[in-house]
């Protein structure tokens, strides 16, 4: 649709024509009908809602906001993906004898249409959900918009390619072992899978209920966060859901000009022998050290550990709960593949079950330990990419070594932002993921938002460029992730963005709102004995002279403030900051008594320019 009529439906353009009256939402529908009707039966959408239907939600959607209603996505078309519910359409799950239409939206699709989204209609899937190849469907196979000879990725094929040829501005998918993240990275487009239980499940066909996550697909980051920061909540009907839902901003919040990334050792990286895709990845890591990065070293085992309990464990017997029925009764309803993986399924016990429980209990704890070394741990989404020839030939290897760098993310409980990282040598797009701890959301997207920018121009399969669609600079922040009650707190020293102790603000939820510097009235000490290494900052006396010192400014809830506050250890202290722009916001300071023993390093400018000389 975007390339026949000449722009793109990403968010930004989209709101800014609406809001010059260029186009209206009407006319929207009617050029995604045309495109739809020119397309064909492409194995891209399974069912699309009436037209009548939708001019309908068109002048509704005009009604409310000539009544002044805001509409943060007003007149925005999206895709959904067959597995998850919209009203009075068919929901499949790729699966004709399965279909049944539900009277009510899911959770999810509610919210988004709520808030003025139009659900345009529902999209092709591997069978139940079930691969991460998107060739496992009765309806046909979305084509790839790079290449018809290769495939889609799955399992929320048809969303992703949706979303890539500039069909909708977002679609919805689902990501049990990385269906929200593989067919991102093979269609250039951007997958978010939100922290587990931010987005509600109910309304969904489970694949496996208890690793499930309701995912985005979108041209950028931000439009992506966007979307799920309006789609997230607290839903009390589904028992996955998680109560900080309602509090947990995950709108994009710009990243920090300094950061580290963990990164698996290069000898344990597995592309299949796809070289094309190992230099992409490289290149990709070559750019976060260019952005302010510092990698850090992370052992592998535990993530792979965790990722081989959901294809290789008892957890595959969930998948039971939507097709017993089927696998029983009518076994011929279910395309063979399918139906040879929920066979295998229903051999496991109980004993196993709990054993792999236990297991993944430990293999959580481990990690937990782990990812405060770093902002995010950054991997390829996938390793290499297939052929459709190939993947018929090997339907169940291939598809398992696409899962390499996906399947443990949400038995880990991580959230995951799965973003394009340029095109690899022969011109196919490459991505990879930034995963992080539960509830880092809305930093993943920041990070993944500056990577995106700064390795291609073009948005998923459209001629449009990335840099006609801005987000939030490093000087300010995402609308929701900074309330009028957040206190902001001015960090000097070990608490920067990539120093040791700024995992003591992050996992309180702060915000970085920008780097500046101080009012030219401070001076700057190195603190002798102190572990990790901590500066003191104090304001200049009569008997000396002031400079400014670089300092990075975050915001906290009240409660968070508190709480991070009453963990700071003497001789350090926390008053009023005088900026250079005259702000003045509570910050880090030294108690001048430990000053006597400690070293002068004001001519420095501040805490980083000092480590590195004495490095």
């Amino acid at each position: 649709m975007g390339m026949t009529e000449g722009f793109s439906l990403d968010l930004t353009s989209l709101q800014q024509r609406y809001d010059r009256g260029s186009v209206t939402v009407r006319q929207v529908i009617e050029m995604i009908l045309a495109d739809l009707e020119k397309r064909g039966a492409d194995g891209v959408w399974l069912s699309v809602a009436p037209a009548d239907r939708l001019f309908a939600a068109a002048e509704r959607l005009q009604q409310r906001r000539a009544a002044g209603e805001k509409l943060p996505l007003f007149g925005v078309p999206f895709a959904v993906k067959d597995n998850i519910d919209v009203a009075g359409l068919p929901t499949t799950a790729a699966c004709p004898a399965f279909a049944y239409t539900p009277d009510v939206d899911a959770a999810v699709v509610a919210r988004l249409q709520e808030a003025g989204a139009i659900a345009i209609g529902k999209t092709n899937l591997d069978q139940f959900a079930t691969g991460l190849v998107g060739v496992r469907s009765p309806y046909g196979v979305p084509r790839n918009p790079f290449d018809g000879r290769l495939i889609p990725g799955g399992s929320s094929s048809g969303s992703a390619v949706a979303v890539a040829n500039g069909q909708v501005s977002f679609a919805l998918g689902t990501d049990t072992a990385g269906s929200g993240r593989v067919p991102a990275a093979y269609n250039n487009i951007v997958g978010i899978k939100p922290s587990p239980g931010l987005l509600s499940a109910r309304g969904v066909v489970p694949a496996c209920r208890s690793f499930d996550c309701v995912s985005v697909f979108a041209l950028t980051a931000a439009d992506g966060a966007r979307v799920a920061e309006l789609a997230r909540g607290y839903d009390a009907a589904d028992p996955f859901s998680r109560r900080e839902a309602d509090a947990l901003p995950v709108e994009l919040q710009p990243a920090p000009p300094t950061f580290r990334f963990g990164v698996f050792p290069e000898h344990d990286l597995d592309f299949c022998g796809d070289e094309r895709s190992r230099a992409a990845y490289g290149t990709a890591l070559e750019k976060l050290r260019g952005l302010g990065g510092s990698p850090v070293t992370v052992d592998p085992a535990p993530f792979r550990a965790a990722g081989a309990l959901l294809y290789g464990g008892p957890f595959i017997a969930e998948r039971l709960e939507a097709t017993g029925d089927l696998l029983e009764k009518w076994p011929d309803a279910l395309l063979p593949t399918i139906r040879a993986l929920m066979h295998d399924a229903a051999r496991n016990d109980a004993a196993q079950t709990f054993k792999a429980i236990h297991r993944l209990r430990l293999l959580r704890r481990q990690v937990e330990a782990i990812l405060p070394a770093f902002d995010f741990l950054v991997v390829p989404t996938a390793p290499t990419i297939y052929t459709l020839a190939e993947i018929e030939a090997e339907p169940l290897r291939l598809n398992f070594t696409l899962g390499t760098y996906t399947t443990f993310v949400n038995l880990l409980d991580l959230a995951a932002v799965a973003v394009p990282a340029g095109l690899r040598g022969d011109g196919l797009p490459f991505g990879v993921t930034f995963v992080g701890a539960w509830g880092q959301d809305a930093r993943l997207a920041g990070f993944a938002d500056r990577l995106h920018r700064a390795s291609t121009e073009t948005l998923g399969a459209t001629p449009f460029r990335l840099s006609e669609t801005p987000t939030p600079s490093a000087g300010g922040v995402a609308i929701s992730s900074l309330r009028a009650d957040w206190l902001s707190v001015a960090v000097v020293g070990a608490h920067l963005s990539g120093e040791p102790l700024n995992h003591q603000l992050t996992d309180a939820g702060a915000v970085f709102v920008r780097a500046t510097r101080t009012a030219a009235a401070y001076r700057l000490f190195a603190l002798p004995n102190t572990t990790p290494p901590k500066p003191g900052l104090t304001r200049a006396g009569p008997d000396s002279v002031g400079a400014t010192i670089d300092v990075e400014v975050w915001s906290l809830s009240p409660a968070a403030f508190g709480n991070f506050v009453a963990r700071i250890p003497a001789p350090l202290a926390i008053g009023k900051v005088e900026l250079e722009d005259g702000a003045r916001v509570s910050g880090f300071l030294c108690e001048p008594h430990a000053l006597g023993a400690a070293r002068d390093i004001t001519s420095f400018g501040g805490w980083r320019a000092f480590l590195r000389t004495s490095a």
